[in-house]
């Protein structure tokens, strides 16, 4: 019996360690290197008040999507950075939209508190959400992703994200001039 025991615990210990569940959340989280699609999905969700948009709305100017949820403390501590980056775009710049992984009545009761400025498109949570085919294979929230002015995808992020962090991602990505600095 004692032998038995042993080689049970000597063959577990030789085992490799078995990779965790993917969190729904993650303060930080490294970033993406590559999305799994290389264009934006033909993906239309409603807003807050139930009008359907799609991404192709946004065509002709870069466009970064926040995939986000009430219940994740990070994607709420980047949501006024993300809120000021849009406002200084203005109608030139960058796009920003907010997709949020949630109840669309706690993402309304949110959003009446913590008003933003960019449009917030509502998806309900799942493991086929759209940020999966976009690259978010460990389910990590907030997620943002980067593309183009035509919707080819340019980079994805895991994590929330910094001021400096954020312009330096755009940077990389973008060029020169494609981000309005001042308003």
């Amino acid at each position: 019996l004692f032998g038995a025991v042993a080689g049970l615990l000597i063959g577990q210990r030789m085992l490799p360690p078995r990779p965790l569940p993917p969190a729904r959340m993650q303060a930080t989280a490294p970033p993406v290197a590559a999305a799994t699609a290389t264009e934006l999905p033909a993906l239309e969700l409603p807003q807050i008040d139930g009008r359907k948009r799609a991404l192709t709305e946004w065509r002709g100017r870069p466009l970064l999507i926040n995939y986000w949820a009430t219940w994740c403390p990070p994607c709420l501590r980047e949501m006024p950075l993300l809120d000021d980056f849009a406002a200084r775009q203005g109608d030139r710049g960058v796009a920003v939209v907010g997709i949020a992984i949630d109840d669309p009545a706690a993402v309304r009761e949110f959003l009446e508190r913590v008003p933003v400025g960019y449009p917030t498109l509502l998806e309900a949570p799942g493991p086929e959400d759209s940020s999966m085919c976009l690259g978010n294979n460990q389910s990590v929230l907030p997620f943002s992703v980067l593309a183009d002015a035509e919707g080819h995808v340019l980079a994805t992020h895991a994590g929330s994200f910094e001021e400096d962090a954020l312009k330096a991602w755009l940077d990389s990505h973008l060029e020169p001039g494609q981000v309005v600095e001042k308003p």
